[in-house]
């Protein structure tokens, strides 16, 4: 063997022994993610994964007429995983009331966390339970602070009232209503219909669907909002269709308005591109609702242009 050879065959069995050094480095401080969550924890050796857990108890809950134990579904988890080069994955479920969603939501994205899914489990719950799956990659503490963030949250709103709200809030919607559509048209940048003082506009985008059938607005892949009230105490409902990298931008884009997310789930199966669907809810007046939904569109059009060119 040469002096060069010698020293190529060197050089790569140290990259070998330093990849296998950081794999066996990979591991978590368990003992660290407990006191940062608030959560006590199980190691599960096997996966490499460790698993803190709080069982909601703090409000009972019944199911069809039932008072269900926590064990049967309603536990609030964070599973983290260590990885390469210092970063550990996360994946979660939270089990919330409608009234602390949306500012746990607010809470995760703020610390660097995704959202994922937001979703019921059941029928004929009561009070309403709502789950939101979390994720996110990052040093493990930085995680485990976002996941003490989200329970910390959910205490701090229990506390101000031990029974979940049962509303909004906010003043009464005009009987009859009563939306200018043009300041809206020209916010949105689309035309919109009309009805009885209400006013909606709808943005189509284009994917395929079972063996090559394009389904684009009419087939339902669209992004709509809807006003209603006045121009000063209005409310919109509607639904965002995403890619799967525009999510969080939109999360973020539509919190930041005060708009509210009540779910966040796929339509379809084995379309292509995959497409997510959001739904919200938002009160105030239509000048800063349009706005706030502006920005979350801006978010789309900007990973659009983030994305390599085809080809």
């Amino acid at each position: 063997m040469n002096e060069r050879a010698g020293r190529t065959l060197v050089a790569a069995s140290f990259l070998v022994m330093a990849g296998a050094v950081e794999a066996q480095d990979a591991k978590l401080d368990t003992a660290r993610i407990e006191a940062v969550t608030g959560l006590a924890g199980v190691l599960i050796e096997q996966e490499g994964v460790f698993k803190v857990s709080a069982p909601r108890t703090d409000v009972k809950i019944s199911v069809d007429g039932w008072t269900m134990p926590p064990f049967m579904g309603l536990t609030s988890w964070a599973s983290f995983h260590a990885g390469p080069g210092g970063n550990t994955m996360v994946m979660g479920d939270l089990v919330l009331f409608p009234d602390e969603v949306n500012p746990v939501m607010s809470e995760l994205l703020d610390a660097g966390l995704e959202v994922t899914a937001l979703h019921n489990h059941f029928f004929f719950d009561e009070p309403r339970v709502y789950f939101m799956h979390i994720g996110g990659v990052a040093p493990a503490d930085a995680l485990a602070r976002g996941v003490r963030r989200a329970l910390d949250k959910v205490k701090e709103i229990r506390g101000r009232s031990a029974v979940p709200a049962a509303g909004f809030g906010g003043p009464a919607l005009p009987v009859t209503s009563t939306i200018s559509a043009r300041p809206i048209e020209e916010t949105l940048g689309v035309r919109g219909q009309a009805n009885g003082g209400m006013f909606k506009v709808v943005l189509g985008r284009t994917a395929q669907a079972h063996g090559g059938h394009e389904v684009a607005k009419e087939m339902g892949v669209n992004t709509w909002a809807a006003f209603a009230g006045s121009d000063e105490n209005a409310v919109v409902d509607g639904d965002f269709a995403m890619l799967e990298d525009e999510l969080q931008g939109v999360l973020k884009a539509l919190r930041k308005a005060n708009i509210d997310i009540v779910a966040i789930h796929h339509h379809m199966a084995g379309e292509t591109p995959r497409i997510l669907f959001l739904h919200y809810w938002g009160r105030g007046s239509t000048a800063a609702l349009a706005r706030g939904l502006k920005a979350a569109l801006d978010t789309q059009k900007a990973e659009t242009a983030r994305r390599p060119s085809p080809g």
